[in-house]
């Protein structure tokens, strides 16, 4: 029968599993994953910290004992029930008041160090947290440590904001208790903790809800990571998500700017966690394929691209895409069916290139029924005015790619007013030479005849029609 036990610094009004203005607890398919691929039946295991019930149960029902150390009294209670018939203790308090004796074969921290202690320690230094942690780890036993990114995605995504409002949970503490800002210098603190170089994932969207966590993001790892950024990320922001992922991975940083790590030590797990999340094979999605071909003013692959895609389309092929892989000349999806038609799959591109802020090679339009219909004309299909109930104005997800598209209207509305001033010279021009003066005056007075000839026969016809009333 499960226990819990107070050991001092329990804060007694206080909730991190249900929390009403603080962080929630980790959780997420990827922290599952990783518990569930390091446990072994005949484990004894200490879960620091906040995690969420889900993943606490999961691991009760795979290890011989679970323990547990939480902060909050609440918490303590309602998880000591939860696992009334499990085999383990839950110990409630600080880490630094933890005075007992015990050792694990795995100790799981996939929140971080950071909340194993309340408001009544003064500090508790993050490398000395590792290391009352790690002391009760068993020779040879496994680690799974998690830590967030001072300097991640989101710090570009979003504005700071939420930093000036202190939440409940932010009271004063020292700048050594947090865990050091970057990935090179966590490896290093790892190292001065006499553990040897962890294997590291890169977390996405976030700690708290890990849903893929990754050893390395090349291929399609990039892009479900960007997915998962941009799936958190849907109101207003700095820059698009989705494309600042894949961006930061093509340039070999996605893994340093990830929201948050996990270090596992001591225990062989597989590269993605969850697994079979990251397609397999060669390829490229046929989105960025097409995103390549505008960004360049490729324009005659795109029309070579639509076609080929709308006949798969037409052979059962059920993905737009932004999740159909292209492969050489042939396609496989990439995720889930969808159950739309030609028209909205094309609709989707327009729609999901026009948020991205991507250059067209066509005049600048924010209107994705106009480019869906450019669109499906390459591949022979008209689209009627009825497919679309309205007009619609769609503008690029981030403030960095809406200034781009605003200079970029400002730039061909420059041009077209040059062209519109050029021309005038132009015509002006013409009209003072001497040629347009003598044809003027050779073709006046003709005109003025051909006036007079229209208004007589005007004239005539209407008499005609009162005569024959």
């Amino acid at each position: 029968m499960t226990r819990s036990n107070l050991i001092g610094g329990e804060m007694l009004n206080w909730s991190d599993l249900h929390p009403a203005d603080a962080r929630p607890a980790a959780a997420g398919p990827a922290a599952t994953a990783l518990v569930t691929a390091t446990l072994q039946p005949d484990d004894t295991a200490l879960i620091a910290g906040p995690h969420a019930a889900e993943l606490i149960t999961h691991a009760a029902d795979t290890a011989t004992s679970v323990d547990l150390i939480v902060r909050s009294a609440p918490d303590a209670e309602e998880l000591a029930e939860l696992l009334d018939d499990a085999k383990g203790q839950v110990f409630c308090g600080s880490l630094d008041r933890w005075s007992g004796d015990e050792t694990y074969d795995v100790i799981v921290a996939l929140d971080g160090l950071e909340r194993l202690v309340g408001p009544d320690t003064a500090t508790l230094p993050w490398a000395e947290a590792l290391r009352r942690l790690t002391a009760r780890l068993r020779p040879g036993g496994r680690l799974l440590l998690g830590a967030e990114n001072a300097f991640g995605f989101q710090r570009l995504i979003q504005p700071d904001i939420a930093a000036a409002l202190p939440r409940d949970e932010d009271w004063g503490r020292d700048i050594a208790d947090r865990a050091p800002a970057g990935l090179k210098p966590l490896r290093v603190a790892l190292g001065d903790a006499g553990l040897q170089v962890p294997q590291t994932y890169a977390v996405f969207p976030s700690l708290i809800q890990a849903d893929v966590a990754l050893a390395s993001t090349e291929g399609f790892a990039a892009v479900v990571a960007a997915r998962a950024v941009a799936s958190r990320n849907e109101g207003p922001v700095l820059m698009d998500p989705y494309r600042l992922v894949l961006d930061a991975a093509e340039a070999g940083m996605a893994i340093e700017l990830a929201p948050a790590w996990y270090f596992v030590i001591g225990a062989e797990v597989p590269a993605v966690l969850p697994e079979d999340v990251v397609p397999e094979g060669e390829g490229v999605l046929l989105e960025e394929h097409l995103f390549a071909a505008l960004r360049s003013d490729d324009q005659a692959e795109l029309r070579r691209a639509i076609p080929a895609y709308v006949a798969w389309l037409g052979t059962g092929g059920a993905g737009s895409p932004d999740n159909v892989i292209l492969d050489g000349g042939t396609y496989r999806l990439f995720g889930e069916p969808q159950d739309l038609d030609v028209v909205e799959h094309l609709e989707r591109f327009a729609r999901r290139s026009l948020e991205s802020g991507l250059r067209q090679p066509w005049p600048a339009a924010a209107d994705p029924h106009q480019l869906t219909a450019r669109l499906a004309s390459m591949a022979g299909i008209t689209v009627p005015e009825q497919k679309f109930r309205r007009s619609e104005v769609v503008r690029p997800q981030g403030s960095a790619e809406q200034l781009t598209t605003v200079a970029r209207i400002a730039d061909e509305l420059a041009h077209a007013s040059a062209r519109a001033i050029l021309f005038e010279g132009t015509v002006s021009g013409l009209r003072r030479s001497r040629t347009y003066q003598v044809g003027h005056r050779v073709l006046g007075p003709a005109r003025a005849v051909r006036r007079r000839i229209k208004r007589a026969r005007w004239k005539v016809k209407k008499a005609v029609r009162k005569v024959l009333r």
